[in-house]
Parts: structure tokens; C-alpha cells; sequence
């Protein structure tokens, strides 16, 4: 589809001044058009730019493309149109005070004032510290009852509010909630010198530490033109994926307990540290925190290096797979997970789904093989969709992606990886630049969007966390559900608070 937007590269560094600027009329029509057309929306945002405010999109069709726009300071709603629209105009009317007018659910993201001193959009008075307050969604009804959940939930689980509208035991809806983890993540990225990038970067969220650093890394060496050499690709490779199999084997064995089948839930749970301990064993932190930086790695893997993680990854992978035989050969086990919480492929594209909650939905876009980076381009990524979009389908994305992985970072292990590490990072930032990076990080799409100023100094830094998408995945799949069904579902999406909240 022709358009006025600009065709750009998974982490390709362009001059700003290249990005179409359209009215705000023509950008609206042209990013509905190609999202109605099967695109998706990557960013939607605002900035301020001097005195102005501006709005710009990162669409994705089988490429990536972008355009922008002056900011009215009201706007028709796109999400009256096109789902996918819909949490970003609710974070551009928080974030800078700016209203899509007939917006279907307009209301809070992550409970703050506007950075420009606006009148609130949503009734909030916050110099009276109350912010947070509007009306929950109703079902009416006689027999109709509410059941709360949260914010403070018991044991370590960081804090968000589920609200059902029940009849009996039936949830009509499910209300999801968050925004009371933010932390302001942005804003200390927006002002951190080089030094500190990297590290605000990878506390974003601490169980993506990898695939946060990769995302901010690959854009800082896209503003310096600096390129990191093979080794610290594929060094960066095996972080991630260690990463991906860590997590992946963790759910599993929540799945498990929420079944009530302890053995596979107390295996997978032992496996899971045996792969922490590989990142450990990689750079000294169990969560990959202090691996990545810009221009490369900060530990090199040496010929004993590789020796020892390929003995463990080769005693580990026939457990990981008798556990998952396990599990997944239990009739009991099936009859739980098979049309538990399904989502439909065309409800999945509404909402754009990512990662392997869309791939258990029928949609198959991964980004390791549609826009690869680094080493990615050199392997070879399988299309792993299901089609039945419950929770046996997002767990068994999950068992096949945990093999998948290992057999892909014991393919890397197999020859010597050389590479100069590096420490400090302090090229200067190309000025008036733009750049957009994606990964396929463990729970799917993660992306950050770097603008900078004519001096080199960041000006906007913008950061979306595959859970941005998924969160409505979850509360769509409660619809029609036993509430019972909640913690099993829940556990199926492992979406990530402070992604989200930021």
C-alpha cells in the first residue's frame, strides 16, 4: 500500500528531518488505512519539540514505517476504528493532555499528570493527590456481582487490580487495571548520560534485562555508527535465548502448579535456576544484568566457557523434554488447559497480539525471522503458530520454543566466539536523529524509539514492552470463563507488570 509514511529499517539511524511530516488530517486516514489493511502499530506517541507538540507512529506491515504530525490538541479517535490504536491514545491523552475525542474507554495508563500542565482529560485533580479515580466498567443486573482483586496481592507479586463482573461463578468481564508500579522510566532515560543508560535500560523489567539492553544498545550503535563484531552478536544471541528458555521453563512449571501437578511444577522450577545459573555462569548476574552494553559485550565466552555450558545445556535438554512429555501427555493435565481461556485469531489481530501469545492465536510474526538483527539473520527461525488460542496452545508455544532455543545456543557453542569486549560508552549521539529498534524478546515484541535534538541530546526516549499489546489478550480470554479459571490463564500470559507500567 502506497503511502506518505517512510519505509525504515529495524534499527537503521535516520536524519528526523527525513520523516514525512503530514497534516494531522492525512496522517490519521494514512496510519488507519494501512492498520485496517493488516498493519500494526509498533509506537504511537507524542513529544514535545521546542514550543510544539507532535504525535508519531511506527507501523509494521512487512516492514517497518513511520510518519509524523503537528498534535491538535484534540483529535477523532482512531480506536473507534482500529482496535490496535486504543492503549496508545489512552497513554498520548495521559502523557501530554491531548484527547481522542470518542475514544471508547478512555481512562488512566499509569496514574500521573501530564508533562504539560494541561487540564486533566480525565476528571483527576492531582494537586489534591487523588488521581486514579473514574467510574469502573458496569454490568447491570440483579444477579450480577463484582469480585475485586488486588492491587496488593499476596506473596511477591508486584501490584495490579482485576475487577470481574460475574454472574455466579460466569465472568462477563474482566477490568485489568496497572500503572501502580510506574516508576517514571522513561523520564530518567530521556535525562541519563551514557553511563547510566545502560543500566536504567536493563531495570526496566528485571526478568527482560537481556532484551531491554539489546533494544537500547542496538540504538545507541545505530546514533554512533558503531557496529559490535560477530562475537557480541552471537554472545548477545545465547543471552537472550537463555533468557527466553529461563522464563519459558518457569511458566511451565507455574501452568503445572495451578493444575495442581506437582512433580512437572517442582522439575520445571529446578530447571529454571539451571538456566539462570548459565547467565550467571555468562557475565556473573543470573538475570544477564551487566552483559550488554553499546558497541558489544562486556565478557567475552572463552573456549571453557562454552565447554561448560554446553555440558550443561546437553545433560539439561533430555530432562527439559521428559518433563514436557510429561506434562503435556497427562490427560488430566489436557482436559484443564485444552479451551481454557481461548482467543480467537481475529480477535488476536484486533488486538495486536505479540510474541507467543498472538503465535498461540494463529499469528505467526516472530520478530527473530521477520526483522532480524544481529545474528538472528543467520538462523533459522520456525513458524510456531496454533490455532486454538487457549492455554494449552500458549503453553505448548512455550514447550516448543524452550527446545527450539537450546537447540539454537548449542549450535553456537559448538565453534570458538571471539570478540573485544567493552566497558565504557561515551560517543556522542547523532543530532536531529531518529531510530527504532525491535526484538523478539521473551514474551514478544519489545521496542525502544530514540529521538534526538540538534545538540546530540535525547529527546524523546520511548519504550514498549510486548505486554502494552497483551494485557486485553488476558482479559478477553476470561470472557464467558469460570473465575476459577483466572490463576490458570493468568499464568498462561505471565505478563509483566513493570513493563507495562514503566
Amino acid at each position: 500500500m502506497e503511502t506518505g509514511f517512510l519505509q525504515i529499517g529495524n534499527g537503521e539511524a535516520i536524519n528526523r528531518d527525513r520523516i514525512p511530516h503530514l497534516g494531522f488530517d492525512d496522517f490519521r486516514s494514512q496510519a488507519l488505512a494501512v492498520v485496517e489493511a493488516g498493519g500494526k502499530v509498533v509506537h504511537y506517541f507524542a513529544y514535545q519539540d521546542g514550543s510544539a507538540v507532535k504525535l508519531l507512529a511506527v507501523l509494521r506491515t512487512d516492514r517497518l514505517q513511520a510518519a509524523g504530525c503537528d498534535a491538535p490538541e484534540a483529535y477523532p479517535s482512531m480506536t473507534l476504528q482500529c482496535e490496535p490504536f486504543h492503549m496508545f491514545e489512552r497513554e498520548i491523552a495521559e502523557q501530554f493532555g491531548i484527547r481522542p475525542e470518542g475514544h471508547p474507554w478512555l481512562k488512566m495508563v499509569r496514574y500521573h499528570a501530564n508533562e504539560l500542565g494541561r487540564p486533566d482529560v480525565f476528571g483527576n485533580d492531582y494537586s489534591q493527590d487523588i488521581p486514579g479515580r473514574y467510574d469502573y466498567y458496569a454490568v447491570e443486573g440483579d444477579e450480577i456481582h463484582e469480585v475485586a482483586v488486588g492491587p496488593v496481592h499476596a506473596g511477591v507479586i508486584e501490584p495490579g487490580q482485576f475487577r470481574f463482573n460475574c454472574i455466579g461463578e460466569r465472568v462477563l468481564h474482566l477490568e485489568i487495571q496497572l500503572g501502580y508500579q510506574h516508576r517514571g522510566a522513561e523520564t530518567l532515560l530521556l535525562n541519563a548520560d551514557a553511563k547510566r543508560l545502560p543500566i536504567l535500560a536493563e531495570g526496566i523489567a528485571g526478568d527482560t534485562a537481556i532484551g531491554n539492553s539489546l533494544c537500547m544498545a542496538q540504538a545507541v550503535e545505530a546514533l554512533t555508527a558503531v557496529q559490535p563484531d560477530t562475537g557480541a552478536d552471537i554472545i548477545r544471541l545465547i543471552a537472550l535465548e537463555l533468557e527466553r528458555i529461563a522464563n519459558h521453563t518457569g511458566d511451565l512449571g507455574a501452568l503445572s502448579g495451578d493444575v495442581a501437578f506437582l512433580p512437572p511444577a517442582n522439575y520445571f522450577g529446578r530447571m529454571r535456576g539451571d538456566f539462570l545459573n548459565m547467565s550467571l555462569w555468562m557475565c556473573g548476574n543470573r538475570f544477564g544484568k551487566g552483559l550488554v552494553r553499546p558497541g558489544g559485550v562486556r565478557f567475552p565466552l572463552t573456549d571453557e566457557d562454552r565447554s561448560t555450558l554446553m555440558a550443561r545445556l546437553n545433560e539439561l535438554k533430555p530432562q527439559v523434554e521428559h518433563v514436557i512429555d510429561l506434562l503435556f501427555a497427562t490427560s488430566s493435565v489436557r482436559s484443564r488447559f485444552e479451551g481454557c481461556g481461548t482467543v480467537s485469531t481475529a480477535v488476536a489481530e484486533k488486538l495486536g497480539l505479540v510474541g507467543p501469545a498472538g503465535r498461540a492465536c494463529g499469528i505467526p510474526y516472530d520478530v527473530r525471522r521477520c526483522f532480524p538483527t544481529g545474528y538472528y539473520g543467520q538462523q533459522h527461525i520456525p513458524e510456531n503458530a496454533k490455532s486454538t488460542g487457549d492455554v494449552y496452545a500458549r503453553a505448548l508455544i512455550r514447550a516448543d520454543e524452550v527446545i527450539q532455543s537450546i537447540e539454537m545456543v548449542q549450535s553456537r557453542l559448538n565453534e570458538p566466539i571471539d570478540t573485544a569486549c567493552v566497558e565504557a560508552f561515551d560517543a556522542s549521539l547523532a543530532p536531529a536523529s531518529f531510530v527504532v529498534t525491535i526484538n523478539e524478546a521473551w514474551r514478544g515484541e519489545l521496542s525502544h524509539c530514540v529521538l534526538t535534538d540538534t545538540a546530540g541530546g535525547i529527546l524523546r526516549y520511548k519504550v514498549k514492552d510486548p505486554s502494552f499489546h497483551n494485557w486485553n489478550g488476558l482479559a478477553m480470554s476470561l470472557r464467558d470463563t469460570g473465575i476459577s479459571d483466572f490463576p490458570l490463564n493468568n499464568k498462561s500470559y505471565n505478563l509483566s507488570y513493570c513493563g507495562f507500567d514503566l
